[in-house]
């Protein structure tokens, strides 16, 4: 080969060609991505989570479930991967003697075998112990959150660098304080607590724990009940009493609880205040106190999770045991118990208080004040306007008393002669008996039995003198409309006793015929009187150019009404004039003003009574009073 170096000359195309086949080249050597994902840097986050939660008691038992439902929606909330959750529950430990736990650890292996999760997350006691005996055959390096164990039962022997444990501390002393301070009265509490290995476990515990409460606080335990027996007993308790609630997970009858189900059932027939330290059972069932608090457990759970799957090592994650959260109450429970919110604890929290009417049914008071308001201002016009018609009323009664007192003068005017008439008769023969006893007395031996009837005849004109100037008196005295019961027959009596003399001097014949029965009525017995004589007058009146010169006046009780009539012989009246006989200044006579049948109509309507005006068939007119008869 010769030493010689050859030029070979490229042209521009062979150039691009040749950078054409280099980048396909390389593309050629990078692994396609699947559809759906993202950049190189970002798909550690799109990668998919397996997550295995194992329960204690179940997935609806409470109080774990509501933890385990917590840290679900967390996860979910706060996980930049997408998740799959898968749920086991062991269950066993629910029960007085569970059964082996070998076909469980079979059953999980079959499942996992090859498809470890990326971690475990336990809730309780029972499910960290199980997961830590059978963690080198099911979960062979899967790291693992024990959470929701109380530190008690923390299995630390067992723990591995690849655990992180978030435990919680019961302090039930704290628990039992908190029932003495808010019901200083306190003489025993009533503890409910099942009896499951793990629950006779807590009872131990809860005796030691309340050692320096002793003489000052009897405990009634109901772990060697059943649970029937438990609702007797819960609702008869002596006063001075509370209960507590622990956990009822299996009675001592064996038979398994939903525990957020059994303590519903006690709270209904309880006749004493129900206390727990588990948040869960809090809001409806229980007065409330210092709890564990869901919410902090789930964060710090669902902390130590997300650090884990993000690549850090469980052995640097550390918790510290966590307590009880600031006390809250149930506002309902308190006001049920009467427990004053002066006795909780300066940093408690007051929850489901009811808020006030006004703010409950705001728009309802607004319009039932409106309506109120309304119906105010309509009673009060109307009260208004019964004022104004009862001063109206006064009013015109006080005009017709003034208008029937000029009727009446009108009236006893036209029998001024009769009445003259009707005194001078009687005061005649009391002058003419006084001067023949006169002479008799200037007798030597005057008869003293003459002289006593003369004077008796002198006593008899007076006293009907008086008679006429008192019914004259009482026609024209100025009363106001006084009402009474009266004797209807002697008021109408009464009344032609004053015009008897008129028709006497007129030649007319006035008869009267009372109603055998008294005829009780309420009214004015003036009133009356004054429409009486203005008929009789009437009457008369029509009568002075007719033959038979006669009016009859009679009473008679027609069912609950009393009736007078006044009937005359002259010749009627037109059938026109029927109509208006009543209406103000209508008259049929040449010297009347019309008023007379106005003012007794009033009159007559005024005692709630009515008048009528009809033609007789035999001829005359015929007036009829009615007035409701006294009951």
């Amino acid at each position: 080969m010769s030493g010689r170096m050859t030029i070979v000359s490229v042209r521009p195309w062979q150039v691009a060609a040749a950078w054409f086949c280099l980048v396909l080249l390389l593309a050629t050597c990078i692994p396609c991505r699947p559809a759906g994902a993202v950049q190189l840097g970002e798909a550690r986050y799109r990668e998919l989570k397996r997550v295995l939660v194992l329960h204690s008691f179940g997935r609806e038992f409470r109080p774990w479930s509501e933890y385990a439902r917590s840290i679900k929606a967390e996860l979910e909330r706060q996980s930049p991967w997408p998740l799959d959750v898968q749920e086991h529950t062991l269950l066993m430990a629910r029960f007085n003697n569970p059964g082996p736990e070998a076909p469980f650890v079979e059953y999980l292996h079959s499942v996992y075998q090859g498809a470890l999760p990326d971690i475990v997350v336990s809730i309780g006691a029972p499910a960290a112990r199980f997961v830590q005996r059978y963690r080198q055959k099911l979960f062979p390096g899967t790291p693992m959150v024990l959470t929701v164990v109380e530190q008690r039962l923390v299995n630390r022997f067992e723990l591995t660098d690849n655990d992180v444990v978030v435990a919680v501390r019961n302090d039930f002393m704290a628990a039992f304080e908190n029932i003495l301070q808010v019901m200083p009265d306190t003489k025993n509490v009533a503890v409910v607590i099942g009896a499951s290995p793990l629950e006779k476990f807590w009872i131990d515990e809860v005796r030691r724990e309340l050692k320096p409460l002793e003489g000052r606080l009897a405990l009634t335990w109901y772990s060697d009940l059943s649970f029937e027996e438990i609702l007797k007993r819960g609702a008869t308790l002596p006063p001075h009493t509370a209960l507590f609630w622990g956990l009822m997970s299996v009675d001592a009858a064996g038979i398994v609880h939903e525990g957020d189900f059994a303590l519903r059932r006690l709270h209904a027939v309880a006749n004493a205040p129900i206390f727990s330290y588990q948040e869960p059972f809090f809001g409806g069932n229980s007065v409330g106190g210092p709890m564990h608090s869901v919410a902090e457990t789930s964060a710090k759970t669902v902390g130590a999770a997300i650090r884990i799957l993000g690549g850090e090592k469980p052995a640097g994650i550390k918790y510290d045991p966590i307590g009880f959260a600031p006390p809250k109450y149930d506002w309902r429970e308190l006001q049920r118990w009467g427990i004053s919110e002066s006795r909780l604890p300066p940093d408690s929290e007051i929850l489901f208080r009811e808020p006030p009417v006004w703010a409950q049914y705001r728009w309802q008071m607004l319009l039932i004040a409106a309506v109120i308001l309304v119906q105010a201002a309509l009673i009060s016009g109307l009260l208004h306007e019964r004022q104004r018609r009862r001063g109206a009323e006064v009013e015109s009664r006080q005009r017709l008393a003034e208008l029937a007192h000029v009727n009446r003068y009108s009236a006893l005017g036209e029998m001024t002669t009769s009445i003259a008439h009707e005194l001078n008769q009687p005061l005649g023969s009391i002058l003419t008996n006084a001067e023949t006893a006169e002479l008799m007395l200037k007798g030597a031996s005057p008869d003293l039995d003459e002289i006593r009837q003369i004077l008796a005849d002198i006593r008899r004109d007076d006293q009907r003198a008086s008679e006429v100037i008192r019914r004259l008196r009482s026609i024209l005295k100025k009363t106001p409309f006084e009402i009474a019961n009266i004797e209807l027959n002697d008021t109408v009596r009464e009344a032609i006793g004053l015009v008897r003399a008129v028709a006497e001097g007129r030649r007319i014949t006035l008869t009267y015929t009372p109603v055998l029965a008294d005829l009780r009525v309420k009214g004015d017995p003036v009133q009356l009187q004054q429409v009486v004589l203005n008929l009789i007058i009437n009457a008369m009146d029509a009568i002075s150019d007719a033959r038979k010169r006669e009016v009859s006046v009679w009473t008679v009780r027609v069912g609950n009404e009393a009736e007078v009539n006044v009937v005359d012989t002259g010749p009627g009246m037109a059938a026109s004039d029927l109509a208006n006989v009543f209406d103000p200044f209508f008259t049929t006579k040449p010297q009347g003003m019309g008023m007379g049948l106005a003012i007794a109509k009033t009159i007559v309507e005024a005692h709630h009574g009515t008048i009528s005006a009809t033609n007789q068939p035999a001829g005359g007119a015929r007036f009829t009073i009615r007035l409701p008869l006294l009951r």
